[in-house]
């Protein structure tokens, strides 16, 4: 059973507040990265970084960060993972960098990202914004800018959809049979 939670409207309207809410956070664009985590943070870290340009016509810097060798679960995967790009064309020093992720689940992935984005350089300050917070958590992290809180079941899968992969921008919640 699939579910949709949100469609292009209802994403663009977060995308809107949640730019609205790094710039009042951060009082400004001054000293600000965005970094969206590889696949589904970098398409809503441009679409941020859009939008922050909109509001103040400043266009602050912009990175995509790959985290699959600093991955806990490397040594579980039964397929080789695939090396993705990682792109921080600035100094990350004294920088409050903003991490980029659709859906904040057990937060090993953004623990991975902060590994990975000190190989860096050392921000300032770590950020997090997220487009879905589903709870579950196995590390204690947390995200400053969320744009929905959707408590889920552990059998349930969150799959965003943007259409930069070519299907219409939507997040939908699949109810997986246990055992499957």
């Amino acid at each position: 059973m699939k579910k949709t939670i949100l469609n292009a409207p209802e994403i663009a309207r977060i995308v809107t507040r949640i730019a609205h809410e790094i710039l009042e956070k951060n009082k400004g664009f001054k000293d600000i990265a965005l970094v969206g985590i590889r696949t589904g943070g970098v398409f809503l870290a441009n679409r941020i970084h859009r939008k922050i340009l909109e509001i103040d016509s400043v266009a602050v810097s912009l990175g995509e960060l790959d985290v699959t060798l600093h991955r806990d679960d490397l040594s579980l995967k039964k397929q080789v993972p695939t090396i993705q790009t990682t792109s921080i064309p600035f100094d990350l020093t004294s920088l409050t960098v903003v991490l980029v992720d659709d859906v904040l689940f057990t937060g090993r992935t953004i623990r991975a990202a902060m590994d990975e984005l000190i190989d860096f350089g050392r921000p300032k300050q770590i950020q997090l914004a997220v487009l879905i917070d589903r709870g579950h958590r196995e590390l204690p992290i947390r995200a400053d800018f969320v744009g929905k809180n959707l408590p889920t079941a552990r059998n349930e899968t969150v799959e965003v959809q943007w259409k930069e992969t070519g299907g219409d921008d939507q997040v939908c919640v699949i109810n997986c049979e246990e055992g499957n």
